[in-house]
């Protein structure tokens, strides 16, 4: 099939939830992909932030290919190894204590939320459930997690929504504590938003938010769904803060492109949850886990988190100098390889342009450029694909 067979099989098919491009990828390898069609590219959008070890690394193909020969899926009514040694080092190399296993990041933060409000109804009854979150974030799509998220446009049609969350400004410790009430039980917050337009928070910022937490006995949730996995430059994006949270979520980048989404949580946080109380059929299945673990053992091996820091360090200091030659780019922000450019024109123009010349880069907000590589992306290919951005904002 071709690029205009798959895509007409796709409209006769497949729900229109997502506004798609004219082309199919079929094929993947490190830092780049091909269409059906043969032409490639420079791949900076990486499944949205999923492909931090790049396309197809061999040790997760590798570990996929020997656990479909072993055991592909059981029930949790049943341990399994991967699943197992997966909670281990995920523990072993954070704050946390325990680990709960699902598929995606939107059904971590359900959970997440879930946890919250159990853990205030056991301690102070059911009076005590709301959630503060903060504009323009983005905790997924599902009922719960779509209330959290702090956009409207995302929210619309789907009314009603469930009740007690609470939006606030991002990094705005004064709105936060205002917002603060006997009915709050916690707060949930992305340490660098993502979909809203790559805006990291403040260190001070965050100490500020787990002091609040200390004195209201609330539990802090950090959403490092996107954040996660050494894409900001640490292996969790809270390490950059000094500031541990309660419980944060993962899903994106752990799985080196098979889907699956965790809960880590620590302190009183780690034992709210009992038999019965949340599950998940697929959550930790073997196959799941087994390329997890090969995935979080390539970032931690190939120390794939400073790899982030210093090729961040490079972006950043590359689209520094291009700003002042450019008055197109208004802003230069982000963590790691999790980068943002906000510009004054529509950014998709320049995403298109770039395609055109085989460098896949995202839009959001409008007119902010989301860069977002494998983290073993090579300097030569970051060189290739600040070129072509620079000649895009010249001519489009």
């Amino acid at each position: 099939m071709n690029n205009e067979s798959i895509k007409q099989m796709g409209l006769d098919y497949v729900m229109k939830t997502y506004s798609r491009h004219d082309y199919a990828l079929v094929r993947g390898q490190g830092s780049y992909v091909w269409d059906a069609n043969g032409k490639k590219y420079l791949d900076l959008v990486s499944g949205i932030a999923v492909n931090n070890v790049g396309h197809c690394h061999p040790q997760v193909v590798k570990a996929i290919q020997k656990q479909a020969e072993l055991l592909m899926h059981c029930s949790n009514l049943y341990w399994n190894e991967p699943q197992v040694r997966l909670a281990k080092m995920l523990v072993d190399n954070s704050c946390g204590k325990k680990v709960f296993f699902c598929n995606s990041g939107a059904e971590a933060n359900e959970g997440a939320i879930k946890l919250a409000r159990k853990r205030s109804y056991d301690k102070y009854g059911p009076h005590r459930y709301e959630i503060i979150t903060a504009v323009d974030s983005f905790h997924g799509r599902t009922l719960a997690a779509l209330t959290a998220t702090g956009q409207t446009k995302y929210q619309r049609g789907f009314e009603p929504l469930p009740p007690g969350f609470k939006y606030v400004p991002f990094n705005d410790l004064r709105a936060l504590k205002k917002a603060i009430t006997p009915q709050t039980c916690a707060i949930l917050l992305e340490p660098v938003q993502g979909e809203g337009g790559v805006h990291p928070a403040t260190k001070e910022y965050l100490t500020g938010v787990k002091a609040l937490c200390a004195e209201n006995d609330l539990l802090l949730l950090f959403d490092e769904v996107q954040t996660g996995l050494g894409r900001t430059g640490k292996l969790f994006a809270y390490q950059h803060y000094g500031v541990e949270p309660d419980v944060f979520t993962l899903a994106k980048g752990l799985g080196g492109g098979v889907p699956i989404g965790t809960i880590v949580a620590r302190g009183v946080a780690a034992d709210v949850l009992g038999p019965g109380q949340h599950a998940s059929t697929f959550g930790g299945n073997p196959l799941a886990t087994a390329a997890a673990l090969a995935t979080l053992t390539v970032i931690i091996g190939e120390n794939l988190p400073q790899q982030a820091a210093e090729k961040g360090s490079y972006l950043r200091q590359k689209f520094l100098e291009m700003q002042r030659e450019n008055p197109r780019i208004k802003e230069v922000r982000g963590l790691g390889l999790l980068f943002g450019i906000e510009l004054s024109i529509e950014g998709k123009k320049v995403q298109d342009f770039c395609q055109e010349k085989g460098v896949l880069i995202n839009c959001v907000q409008s007119k902010t450029l989301r860069l977002i590589p494998p983290l073993n992306i090579t300097y030569e290919d970051l060189d290739n694909a600040i070129a072509i951005i620079k000649e895009a904002l010249a001519v489009v």
